[in-house]
């Protein structure tokens, strides 16, 4: 029978429909980012929306039983949920699922009842529910297939039906929400709901969504979308995964809900996401790991993504990974995208510099009995970036920690070989640390001084030979906690009073350059690595980071400033993920030179 005239749905059914409305939200999602204004501008209302489909798209296990395939539906999008909207939409399914329990398969009553009662979740699951949202359209469309279910229709007959109400509640959403009528749009999470019905109803009637498909007319009000800086009051869009037995919801609520707005909590009383808008998210974090074990953290600054969607500085795009050390003030100058590490204490997550500060790290490096190991960026991680870019620039050029240290190049390589459409250049930086953020800033300036991609990307590359940082670690205590030195060296070495110089090779591995016996003994050797490539090489610039060590990092700067007769570009705390091998009291030295340092005529030795 053709789907046209479906009157019962069976979970391969429901996943066919499911999948076609999935691909249309996804062909929306750069008109969606456009129109994005509530609960803030931040230009990815479609990224996150798109990439909560994919996600379940990817993780869903598909059964004859529309029980089993509602269930597992839930449960990735419960795990790939992003933003505001793609919460809310996972929480409604968590309670369409829920409705519909074990059942192999449904008429159009059911449906429609399941679909009706399913709304309740998806409005408890917000700490303070907007009309004028996907909610409001949500609810009208619900309220339409009770409206309609009794007549004799198909499947198909419903759910076109039950859109036309759909589509007028969206055209309405200005009316009851002051933001979008000033702005001169409709909701973008509320338009991208309507794509999903739109692709349900486009597969019911025989056909499959393509890409290429017009999926809603354009009903926005005007064609110039106004908007206001002032809407973002919390810069942090801040989301995460807790997982124990008995969660308490209410009380999660509570404490998110004093953070920031835009809070909810979808899930269940053993796996919730929570998703809110804030501006500590490394304190919020701390207070909920008393709850349960807090994983999958997920944080977008806001007000960058307002910058790179309505006051865009340049055409092309700068992406870093956190192992670069760059201040923040600088990043923020020259809009500069940075992807967090993790950093994992046992089953317990951070995003490296962004929901574990230094001090937090550090305390936690000496007293937790699990020692933190770091991870990369997943391969979504760098897609959905990517994507949301792509609407905005002409091209990126991404600058990623050594290949030998991380994989994290790797999987920023793979995300831009699927954006076929989109320049996007990978550099393999072979550096860590502060010789990354030497290269990232001049990057930075020749972007801003309106160089092209081309001759950018290929000056990185050439001047990752012409740089070096030199690392000056305290102890061998925390190489040994972290299995890159064996116990008994980290004895000897401490009876000794061993204090190791660490750099990287021309290939970016990381290897033992000197030593000493004090810190002053390393700082000297330092400094003679330093002159020697400043009378070989010519020092153009350089920087020092450390991992709480002012005094040292200063007394290095007065040194450097005599021999070199320039200020360092910056002086910064050293990201946790470097510090989790170099640990406290640690000093690096990087330098930019105008030539190959590793030239056989080159010996630093």
């Amino acid at each position: 029978m053709s789907s046209k005239f479906l009157n019962l749905l069976d979970g391969t059914m429901f996943f066919n429909a499911f999948s076609s409305g999935a691909t249309a939200v996804i062909r929306e999602q750069n008109d969606l980012n456009r129109i994005n204004v509530f609960p803030v501008p931040d230009g990815d209302t479609g990224t996150n929306l798109a990439s909560t489909m994919r996600s379940i798209l990817e993780l869903t296990d598909v059964s004859h039983s529309i029980g089993k395939t509602t269930r597992s539906i839930a449960d990735a999008a419960l795990m790939g949920a992003r933003g505001n909207s793609g919460a809310i939409f996972a929480q409604y399914m968590h309670g369409l699922s829920t409705i519909i329990g074990d059942r192999d398969s449904i008429d159009r009553k059911t449906f429609a009842k399941a679909a009706h009662e399913a709304i309740s979740y998806a409005y408890d699951a917000m700490v303070t529910p907007v009309e004028g949202t996907m909610l409001t359209v949500m609810k009208d469309w619900a309220e339409a297939l009770i409206a309609i279910e009794d007549s004799e229709r198909s499947f198909f007959e419903m759910v076109e039906r039950s859109n036309e109400v759909a589509l007028k509640s969206l055209e309405e959403t200005p009316e009851k929400l002051a933001v979008l009528k000033k702005a001169g749009v409709v909701d973008a999470g509320a338009k991208g709901f309507v794509a999903f019905i739109e692709g349900i109803k486009t597969f019911l009637s025989g056909r499959g969504v393509n890409l290429e498909d017009e999926i809603i007319p354009d009903i926005e009000l005007k064609k110039h979308v106004h908007i206001d800086e002032g809407n973002i009051k919390n810069r942090y869009c801040t989301e995460a995964i807790i997982e124990g037995s008995r969660l308490d919801v209410n009380g999660i609520k509570s404490i998110i809900s004093q953070f920031g707005d835009s809070a909810l909590v979808a899930g269940t009383d053993t796996k919730a996401r929570i998703h809110v808008h804030t501006n500590e998210p490394a304190e919020l974090f701390f207070k909920l790991k008393d709850f349960g074990t807090v994983t999958q953290q997920k944080v977008d600054d806001m007000e960058m993504q307002y910058r790179v969607s309505q006051k865009r500085k340049y055409p092309i795009a700068l992406v870093v990974d956190s192992v670069c050390d760059l201040p923040k003030e600088v990043i923020d100058y020259y809009q500069i995208q940075m992807v967090p590490l993790y950093l994992n204490f046992g089953k317990s997550q951070y995003l490296d510099k962004i929901t574990l500060k230094a001090d937090q790290f550090y305390t936690l490096l000496d007293t937790t009995e699990d020692y933190p190991v770091s991870a990369q960026p997943g391969l979504n991680t760098f897609q959905n970036l990517y994507h949301f870019l792509g609407t905005h620039y002409d091209s990126i050029i991404a600058i990623h920690v050594s290949d030998k240290l991380s994989g994290t190049w790797n999987a920023s390589t793979k995300a831009a070989e699927r954006m076929k459409d989109k320049k996007i250049s990978v550099i393999n930086s072979r550096h860590v640390s502060g010789s990354i953020g030497l290269l990232a800033l001049t990057a930075a300036r020749m972007i801003e001084e309106g160089r092209s991609h081309d001759e950018i990307a290929k000056t990185i590359e050439s001047l990752s030979k012409n740089t070096r940082i030199f690392v000056s670690v305290n102890t061998l205590k925390y190489m040994v906690k972290g299995g890159r030195v064996s116990p008994v060296l980290g004895l000897v070495g401490k009876a000794m009073n061993l204090k190791p110089i660490v750099s990287v090779d021309k290939e970016g591995n990381s290897k033992l350059y000197g030593k000493a016996f004090s810190k002053l003994g390393n700082m000297k050797k330092i400094l003679g690595f330093v002159e020697e490539l400043n009378r070989k090489c010519s020092v153009v610039s350089y920087n020092i980071t450390h991992a709480h060590a002012h005094k040292t990092a200063k007394a290095y700067e007065e040194s450097l400033m005599k021999l070199l007769g320039k200020k360092p570009e910056y002086i910064m705390e050293v990201s946790p993920v470097v510090g989790i091998s170099a640990g406290v009291g640690a000093v690096s030295v990087s330098v930019l030179c105008e030539r190959d340092t590793w030239s056989p005529d080159v010996n630093i030795k």
